[in-house]
């Protein structure tokens, strides 16, 4: 079974500078939960890693981030799909610790709780951070357009001697997936 990691906020749903904060103000990106169904349907182990800084900033709290997991896992499973693992980091910035995204610590805790080496383990994200993360993990980076992708990919074409000629990019979660798959 091959593993996919995936980033939260702009990529499986709709970000908000001001952070999502409850369960209401979740919400999907077309495509993305029905994407994420159509890797559990094609054998692939789904986790989400994600930097939850609202939490550090006393913006919501623990019990508000699992309501939120609930529904979009529960949104997953009305599409015939699963997420197996959800890793967050609740730190802001300034704690430096070792969890946030660009620092590869997610996704090594991850890959060491699944027992799953990351090399080549696609890191789907919209931002230079998870780019960097996928980068220093191991993992393949691959850059959706959606969220704060298209100001990322704009950046990453300006500066062509990008520190990251390998990261591949697409329009969405959907067009990831149905690339993989069809590659699988």
């Amino acid at each position: 079974m091959s593993l996919v990691i995936l980033d939260r906020d702009g990529v499986i749903n709709f970000d908000s500078k001001d952070h999502i904060r409850k369960p209401d103000e979740w919400e999907a990106i077309p495509g993305s939960l029905e994407a994420i169904a159509k890797l559990s349907r094609a054998d692939f182990r789904v986790i989400v890693a994600t930097n939850q800084s609202g939490i550090g900033r006393g913006l919501f709290d623990i019990g508000a981030l699992n309501l939120i997991h609930q529904k979009m896992t529960a949104q997953v499973r009305e599409k015939g799909g699963w997420i197996d693992a959800i890793f967050f980091c609740p730190h802001t910035p300034e704690k430096n610790c070792t969890c946030r995204k660009p620092k590869p610590g997610l996704l090594l805790e991850a890959g060491e709780r699944l027992h799953t080496p990351l090399h080549g383990v696609p890191f789907v994200g919209d931002s230079r951070s998870d780019i960097a993360a996928a980068h220093s993990a191991g993992a393949q980076p691959i850059l959706v357009k959606t969220g704060n992708g298209l100001a990322t990919y704009a950046e990453l074409l300006k500066s062509r001697q990008n520190n990251f000629p390998d990261v591949k990019t697409y329009e969405n979660l959907s067009a990831f997936v149905e690339s993989l798959i069809s590659a699988h």
